[in-house]
């Protein structure tokens, strides 16, 4: 499977520009995929370099890059740290991680990750976990739902739309991804009905595969493996994870809550590198949609 087939990489020449790759260092791809960064950074890395590639898909595994400098690891990203640690690897210098939910997942219709096919309530980023979508729907209370959508989604009328689907859910019409667009569309406006279907299926997604707690271990663990001088390189796509990455970049944790020295120095680990974010062109927008919400954000790790 080529990485065209399976995801178009995002804002790709900026991202590897931003790792400023050494020709010997050791990198770290979290975000697989169909292995469009790893491609690229592998082309920059001499024979001493060596590049980690994190993914929990099954997909990704069975499309892995064959190069004696290449690892494919199948996990999720949070547990970065502990891999390192069984490869014996202390440090790193740079680590890229693409937040999005790859094209493959959205065109697979059977993974149930968009509401443009009828299929299995599925959106599992690991075929071996248990939750499913299904089961977050079957199974968590109204309140629950409501927090969920609430949390994840941004939908104002979240509580309006938890009670719709416990009531769907008694009538056993809530079995797949169209009998839930089914539900929701009349309680979405006509003008917003795509978006907010979007944002439903966003918070199922991010529920399912607890993508932001992952995210902040994933972060944390980031800072604890990279060098001093060396640099973190995130691709986000909606708010909720660009303000985590946003705060650990400036304050060093997920609220944003920054320290001061004694001089009124920030304690914070890492140092922004681009002072604004860097977005795509118009050119890459209509070459390939995914990226329109895309922001890149840079960082690196204080020496002092």
């Amino acid at each position: 499977m080529s990485c065209e087939t399976y995801h178009i990489p995002v804002l790709l020449h900026e991202t590897v520009e931003g790792l400023n790759i050494q020709r010997d260092g050791i990198y770290l791809d979290l975000t697989y995929g169909g292995g469009g960064h790893s491609r690229e950074i592998l082309s920059r890395l001499g024979p001493e370099g060596h590049l980690y590639g994190f993914d929990q898909d099954l997909d990704a595994m069975q499309g892995a890059i064959q190069d004696e400098r290449f690892t494919f690891v199948r996990s999720n990203f949070r547990f970065l740290k502990n891999w390192m640690q069984y490869f014996e690897v202390e440090q790193v210098d740079g680590i890229l991680a693409d937040l999005g939910v790859s094209s493959h997942h959205l065109d697979e219709g059977e993974r149930g990750f968009s509401f443009r096919y009828d299929a299995p309530l599925d959106m599992r980023m690991n075929q071996q976990s248990h939750l499913t979508a299904k089961t977050v729907l079957q199974e968590y209370s109204e309140e629950e739902l409501a927090n969920v959508l609430y949390l994840y989604g941004e939908l104002k009328n979240s509580r309006r739309i938890a009670a719709a689907l416990v009531k769907a859910r008694a009538k056993g019409t809530l079995e797949t991804t169209g009998e839930l667009a089914d539900v929701l569309e009349p309680l979405m406006g006509y003008d917003r009905k795509k978006k907010d279907l979007a944002r439903v299926f966003q918070a199922l997604r991010i529920e399912v595969n607890g993508e932001m707690k992952a995210l902040g271990q994933m972060l944390q663990a980031a800072i604890e493996v990279l060098r001093p001088g060396r640099r973190l390189v995130i691709l986000t796509y909606h708010s909720l994870e660009d303000r985590i990455v946003k705060n650990m970049f400036r304050a060093g944790n997920p609220e944003g809550k920054g320290e001061t020295d004694i001089f009124g120095r920030s304690n914070a680990p890492l140092r922004p590198v681009n002072r604004n974010v860097i977005t795509p062109s118009a050119e890459e927008e209509a070459q390939n949609p995914r990226s329109r919400s895309a922001k890149l954000r840079i960082a690196e790790k204080a020496t002092i």
